[in-house]
């Protein structure tokens, strides 16, 4: 079976390389990140994840988030973090997709209650305030039950909610046959962060730019599929624009998490080689 830790990284680091609009990556630098910070976090986080099946969830989010604040002063990957505890608490002799809604569902107050701490330590922006169970407030649901009252306005929760469909339905298996197709590592990256936000409205930017700017950028994400890769450089160039507020972390979060299922599933054959 694979090393979890491993997994974990080796998505972390492939999700930040792969030049992907509107992000960060190898050949982009945001004011604020830059694509070092996301390669330091990758590996802080790796052995943590790999012990993940012998502790809860929660535990496991706030030691992630602890060990990034130690190697960057910026939220690179709490959005990860909160995707991938889960999915690396099973154990790896278990089926994942059965496994990681057992995790789910003894998910409890106290997983709450570490996690919210979590969230406050690594400070996303755009956090808004909430009617009920606010991260700021004392929890008194379990982790699943208040990631299903943000699962409407945020893509990261509602994996908790849903089981992480759009990880397992969507982005897994598109990755798994695009590189099944080409062979090429950063091509199906790419595509697969389209056709995501092409169907998924980016919570992120909605929180950062309002509903309306993230259902533009689910349409421009269509339009460049369909017209053609040549059509990515304008895409990028929308997104970067307005200080980086548009930059589709929410997708490219959900991407990380269905590059840790491929590899902990073994439909990416390691070394890879030359494929990036």
């Amino acid at each position: 079976m694979p090393d979890i830790g491993l997994c974990a990284q080796i998505a972390c680091i492939w999700e930040a390389t792969a030049r992907k609009p509107g992000n960060v990556h190898r050949f982009r630098d945001f004011d604020d990140s830059s694509y070092l910070d996301f390669l330091l976090s990758a590996a802080a986080i790796a052995p943590i994840l790999a012990k993940a099946s012998q502790r809860r969830v929660g535990a496991t989010v706030l030691d992630a988030v602890r060990a990034t604040r130690q190697v960057t002063n910026t939220n690179t990957n709490l959005g990860i973090v909160l995707l991938l505890a889960p999915l690396a608490t099973v154990p790896p002799e278990e089926p994942l997709r059965s496994g990681v809604e057992r995790v789910l569902a003894e998910l409890d107050i106290e997983d709450s209650r570490l996690v919210y701490e979590a969230i406050r330590l690594a400070s996303p922006g755009g956090l808004g305030r909430a009617e009920e169970q606010d991260v700021r407030d004392e929890p008194t649901q379990t982790l699943r039950q208040v990631m299903s009252l943000a699962a409407e306005r945020d893509l990261i929760a509602r994996q908790y909610a849903n089981g992480f469909v759009e990880v397992f339905d969507d982005g897994a298996p598109a990755l798994r046959a695009r590189l099944l197709q080409t062979g090429a590592l950063e091509d199906a990256i790419v595509r697969v962060h389209l056709e995501l936000m092409g169907k998924h409205l980016d919570t992120l930017i909605a929180r950062k730019r309002g509903r309306t700017e993230a259902e533009e950028a689910m349409r421009r994400a269509r339009a460049v599929l369909d017209a053609g890769m040549a059509a990515l450089p304008e895409f990028d160039a929308w997104l970067r624009s307005e200080g980086n507020e548009r930059n589709p972390g929410a997708t490219a979060d959900l991407v990380a998490a269905s590059l840790f299922v491929c590899l902990r599933e073994e439909w990416i054959d390691l070394p890879l080689g030359g494929a990036f």
